[in-house]
């Protein structure tokens, strides 16, 4: 399969150049095919196309893609759908730095633009707009969860780390949110790093009772490899993205029994997730990740805006996604002014099942959170 300007209808017929007829809604996915962050990518394409799939919808159309993890190329892509596929509706950004390179010109310019993770502080607060939904969550809401288990636990002196990148910089703020005692220590690595052997021995040299740390993709991989190795026992603590479906099976023992948090699992008791979960087994022959589960919800959120309004209709088609009338796989799901969502936290335990590592529910952290930044939206 070719991703490089790959086209793609619901039904994965063939598409027209053409201008679109009314009723049409035509989405370009801009998402990381390749490289050491395509897994995130590849899984919030396979979910959103799965719904696709099985809505049947034929005036859905769908462009794909591959933004290679470089903002430059990301701007290109946005560039060419908006001028040239003339595309209604963009989506499909994984990294913080790229939705802030393409989102702001792209619901400028008047397209609605439905994020299926990447939500940095800055479009939530200050900067949201109209057209822009983050169906995922905003960027501090996971790692706020990790805060207030942290403290639930009784830490006194964790050890903080993450990129040095906006999503890195929400994370930590998220964390320090809801966990308001000392840190050993507070650090940012380079994005894209794969030696922590540093950042370790500052670990060990901390005097650390506990580690919080976000580090997304391939750099979550080396570093928990590292760490194993490294003979440091602390309890490790981490949002759901460096302890996802496709990095347990990279990093392998060496996370069980991790805590960490999230807004969706596998076994949450939801019937459109256990429909969803099934589907996607067995659609792809493997279980769904976080970002599948986001790509899923964000063409149910798609396809039903379509069943009320044309797009054609921005204030319509506006209204009828603020509405967010279908169904979740994380069960209760809201907007709130800032077209964030209000949804339930959890904290996962890394287990094994059979040959396969993967997360179960172990309690609700936060309910019906919302985020930081909604007073600042002046919407």
């Amino acid at each position: 399969m070719r991703f490089n300007s790959l086209i793609l209808a619901a039904g994965l017929a063939a598409l027209g150049t053409a201008g679109f007829a009314e009723g049409k809604v035509k989405v370009g996915m801009i998402t990381t095919l390749s490289g050491g962050g395509a897994g995130l990518g590849i899984d919030v394409r396979d979910g959103f196309l799965l719904a696709a799939k099985k809505a049947g919808n034929d005036d859905l159309e769908i462009v794909v893609e591959d933004d290679q993890q470089k903002p430059e190329i990301a701007v290109q892509l946005a560039d060419k759908m908006i001028q040239s596929e003339k595309v209604d509706v963009l989506t499909g950004i994984i990294w913080s730095n790229l939705a802030m390179a393409v989102v702001p010109a792209a619901v400028g310019q008047g397209k609605f633009y439905l994020s299926p993770n990447a939500a940095p502080a800055q479009l939530a607060g200050a900067g949201c707009d109209p057209n822009y939904f983050a169906v995922s969550y905003q960027n501090d809401n996971l790692h706020e969860a990790a805060g207030a288990y942290a403290k639930a636990q009784g830490y006194t002196k964790p050890f903080i780390l993450a990129p040095n990148y906006p999503a890195g910089k929400d994370s930590l703020n998220g964390f320090k949110r809801y966990y308001d005692g000392d840190l050993a220590g507070e650090v940012y690595t380079q994005l894209g790093a794969t030696d922590y052997a540093p950042e370790i021995a500052q670990i060990r040299a901390s005097g650390a009772d506990s580690i919080f740390f976000f580090l997304p993709g391939g750099m979550g991989i080396s570093f928990l490899k590292q760490y194993a190795d490294s003979g440091v026992e602390l309890p490790v603590i981490g949002p759901a993205f460096s302890f996802d479906q496709n990095i347990l099976q990279a990093v392998g023992d060496s996370a069980l029994g991790v805590m960490n948090s999230s807004n969706w699992n596998k076994d949450l008791d939801v019937p459109a997730n256990a429909d969803f979960v099934a589907a996607f087994q067995e659609e792809y022959d493997r279980l769904p990740s976080l970002y599948a589960s986001y790509g899923y919800d964000t063409a149910n959120l798609l396809l039903s805006a379509m069943e009320t309004a044309d797009v054609s209709d921005a204030d319509a088609f506006r209204a009828a996604l603020k509405a967010a009338d279908f169904d979740s796989v994380r069960g209760n799901f809201s907007f709130d002014s800032n077209n964030h969502p209000i949804q339930d936290i959890y904290i996962r335990e890394v287990i094994k099942e059979g040959d396969i590592y993967t997360n179960k529910i172990v309690s609700k952290v936060l309910e019906n959170r919302s985020s930081a930044y909604v007073d600042e939206c002046k919407m």
